[in-house]
């Protein structure tokens, strides 16, 4: 039997509140087919209240083919892995729970997807409790590259800094997962780990956007201490540098070399 799930969403989320309903609220609205995709939330780390909240909210909203897992262990890497061995999808998009994407987002990031390369959106951000639309830190790569058509994949090389804004066909994927021994930085090494398997980027349309919710309370707002930060990153360049060396010549040595300029930036300005 042909596998009818075209696109697994997964959402990871750990004690949501009342923005996870405008995530899922995105995705009811969406023109694509709703019974071509599915919808994986993770909740980790946490329970009740959230998963009776949120079965009830799937009870009314019943035209999403969605399933609530929940796992006591927290991590948003964790749930990542989970829901990536629980897609049925012949492709993966993750949207983070207090986000939100246009009706049109699955729909014309399909369009432009393959088995080399990855589509991805206009991104813009908002303050959590206004509705004032700006441009996020890389829509300016957005609109640099959106007229070029396809371009090499380690051009637009922010857009490689995690796993949003993007579909990603299972064959790039494959078995690999996130690497739940770190808490900051593991987004982009597990889009490094993928990357040997990616030859291009495809913008899609400008209505096409990811909304990012920007809240003053959240793990990306605060700024880590200065020890930390080394610590974390020194790691994560010494097992991104051995992924590279062992997967010579498949991984592109500038979008290595760039990605680690990227973690010594992180060490200064996280």
């Amino acid at each position: 039997m042909l596998n009818d799930i075209i696109i697994s969403v997964i959402i990871p989320s750990y004690k949501p509140k009342e923005y996870l309903w405008d995530c899922l609220d995105s995705l009811r609205s969406q023109t694509f087919s709703k019974d071509s995709f599915e919808v994986l939330i993770i909740l980790n780390g946490c329970c009740e209240p959230y998963y009776g909240e949120i079965e009830v909210y799937l009870h009314k909203h019943n035209e999403l083919k969605c399933r609530l897992i929940q796992t006591d262990t927290g991590g948003v890497s964790n749930a990542r892995n989970i829901g990536l061995d629980e897609s049925k999808g012949d492709y993966i998009c993750f949207i983070d729970d207090d986000d939100f994407v246009s009706p049109n987002y699955l729909d014309e990031l399909y369009k432009h997807a393959g088995k080399d390369t990855i589509p991805v959106c206009r991104p813009l951000s908002f303050i959590d409790g206004t509705e004032e639309y700006t441009d996020y830190n890389i829509t300016k790569d957005y609109d640099k590259y959106y007229n070029m058509g396809k371009v090499a994949f380690y051009k637009p090389r922010r857009f490689f800094n995690g796993p949003v804004y993007k579909l990603i066909h299972r064959d790039i994927i494959r078995d690999r997962k996130f690497d739940t021994r770190f808490k900051n930085g593991e987004d982009s090494l597990f889009m490094f780990l993928i990357s040997d398997r990616i030859k291009y980027v495809e913008f899609a349309d400008k209505t096409t956007v990811y909304y990012r919710r920007v809240r003053q309370n959240s793990a990306t707002q605060s700024k880590k201490p200065l020890g930390y930060a080394i610590k974390n990153y020194t790691k994560l360049m010494a097992v991104q540098t051995t992924i590279f060396f062992k997967g010579i010549p498949r991984y592109n040595f500038w979008f290595y070399l760039s990605s680690i300029e990227g973690r010594l930036k992180s060490i200064l300005f996280d």
